[in-house]
């Protein structure tokens, strides 16, 4: 295994030709991001595509380049509004970094997107690889990216040890990211490693056999591909468990609270939440709703939910009433109407939301 790049100009020239030669017939064309391809653009879709499979990011692009199709109008949005169109995006630190940038460009830019890597990756969300995509997508600038998939390439192409997310095996993929870059197509060649990551050489049962770089691959030659990248091992996984109080009034709204600015859900509307040991009575009691107020209560079957690093259990507590209480302002809580709201919900949110328009009479 080797950790540090030993190529020829030659070898630089062969891997990018036959990368080139490969996404020409069989690469992916049709991204709407693809077209009119501006910094703007570009930008968004790469924050977007962080962690997200490009299908998946499609109709979100879509929909926020129709409301948004000018910096200036997201920088101008409030950031409901923002969280409202990434909704069931997931990652949702994305979207507020998203925000936050496009506000420093406007007041800080001229509105001018940057085209140095420094210069974007001083803007919030913007990491390395990132910037280096936009340089070379947006700008037609030499510039190295290394997402996942091209990590996964790299390392097995060049058997390069060392768990992935360590800083040594991190230095070696970004030297040889950054060698083979060439010198023309930057676009191109970005968006072709990216699919050959994504379609051939993907994390389990890659297509060696159709694979353009097969001939050179070091990985495929000692019949070890499926070793890289080494990834460290995996923790335990918690779980948590969390009430969720669905309160729907007499004419459907459903009852819905802002979560902190930061963390998994920051900045996100959800139906309010309590530990899995609060009382049901108490807990509507510090809403002000009593007695009085309440049609019905349905405790519903727990709903699994598992993020990045953990597993969350919610129990889903459907709360029908007969007329609102009056402090629910006091307690920072709305009003909303499935389907007919502006604020952003997390995908959780909106399938509990499903449910209680399901139940309608």
């Amino acid at each position: 295994m080797t950790n540090e790049p030993q190529l020829s100009a030659a070898q630089r020239r062969s891997f990018a030709k036959r990368l080139l030669a490969w996404w020409d017939e069989n690469g992916r064309k049709s991204f709407p991001w693809q077209r009119d391809r501006t910094p703007y653009r570009v930008w968004v879709s790469e924050i977007m595509l962080q962690q997200t499979q490009a299908a998946t990011v499609v109709p979100y692009f879509e929909r926020f380049m129709a409301r948004f199709p000018r910096l200036e109008l997201l920088a101008a949005a409030p950031l409901d509004e923002v969280l409202h169109l990434w909704s069931g995006l997931g990652y949702y630190a994305r979207a507020r970094h998203l925000h936050r940038a496009a506000k420093i460009v406007v007041d800080e830019c001229g509105g001018v997107f940057p085209q140095s890597l420094d210069a974007l990756g001083n803007l919030p969300g913007v990491g390395r690889s990132t910037a280096g995509a936009i340089v070379a997508q947006a700008y037609g600038k030499r510039a190295a990216i290394l997402d996942a998939n091209v990590k996964r390439v790299l390392a097995r192409h060049y058997r390069v040890g060392g768990v992935v997310s360590s800083s040594a095996t991190l230095k070696a993929l970004w030297r040889y990211a950054e060698s083979l870059v060439p010198n023309e197509r930057l676009a191109d060649y970005t968006q072709a490693i990216m699919d050959l990551g994504a379609t051939i050489c993907m994390r389990s049962r890659p297509a060696c056999s159709i694979c353009p770089l097969r001939a050179t691959c070091q990985g495929l030659a000692k019949g070890d591909a499926g070793k890289f990248p080494e990834r460290r091992a995996r923790a335990e996984r918690r779980l948590e468990q969390r009430r969720f109080f669905v309160v729907t009034d007499a004419d459907g709204a459903t009852l819905v609270q802002q979560q902190p600015p930061t963390g998994i859900w920051g900045g996100l509307w959800s139906p309010p939440q309590a530990p899995i040991d609060q009382q049901v009575d108490s807990f509507l009691a510090q809403h002000g709703i009593h007695e009085q107020l309440i049609e019905s209560i349905r405790i519903g079957q727990t709903i699994p939910y598992g993020f990045s690093h953990y597993d969350l259990d919610v129990e889903p507590v459907y709360v029908r009433l007969n007329a609102r209480p009056a402090m629910v302002a006091e307690n920072g809580g709305v009003w909303i109407h499935s389907g007919n709201h502006r604020l952003g919900l997390s995908a959780l949110a909106a399938k509990l939301l499903a449910v209680t328009l399901a139940m309608e009479p």
